[in-house]
């Protein structure tokens, strides 16, 4: 079942690339006690992923933090070495955004927003959405309706709604 407004983020573990190689997060405790914008998005390096998705969160990244919240995490159905990657040369990184690969699909599963698409290799991977959570329990929440657009939840509609 989808996850909603006033609902509570569960465990899950992701890993991020830390300064010593790939590291293990327990998401719900990551974010315990702190006001975060997590987007999640089917997969690094594709079309509307870099070019809308991505891009809209570094461009409103200022004006989040303006707005009270702690971090922007992006989670994605990659591996930690292509999540490091992509965040180094969109500029993610470097605009503050934490890259998170969720590489079994856990988070995406926790969430209940999953989606597979065989011809092109998706399994099990996250449905394009945009959230703001306040210490564990969702505030804001889109999830895009169609596939290849990015307009519900692009950084700049989640910024109007916080």
């Amino acid at each position: 079942m989808p996850i909603t407004v006033g609902d509570r983020i569960q465990s899950s573990t992701v890993l991020h690339m830390g300064e010593n190689g790939p590291e293990e997060i327990d998401v719900a405790k990551h974010i315990s006690g702190k006001r975060v914008v997590i987007f999640g998005l089917p997969g690094a390096f594709t079309s509307t992923c870099s070019m809308a998705h991505l891009p809209s969160f570094i461009r409103t990244y200022e004006a989040f933090k303006e707005k009270g919240i702690d971090e922007i995490i992006c989670v994605s159905v990659n591996d930690v070495f292509v999540m490091a990657k992509w965040g180094e040369t969109t500029g993610a990184t470097e605009a503050g955004i934490t890259m998170l690969a969720d590489w079994s699909s856990a988070f995406g599963k926790s969430i209940g927003l999953t989606f597979d698409a065989p011809p092109v290799g998706y399994i099990q991977r996250i449905l394009r959405c945009a959230m703001v959570v306040n210490d564990g329990v969702v505030e804001v929440l889109q999830v895009e309706e169609g596939r290849g657009v990015c307009e519900m939840t692009a950084g700049e509609t989640l910024l109007e709604m916080v």
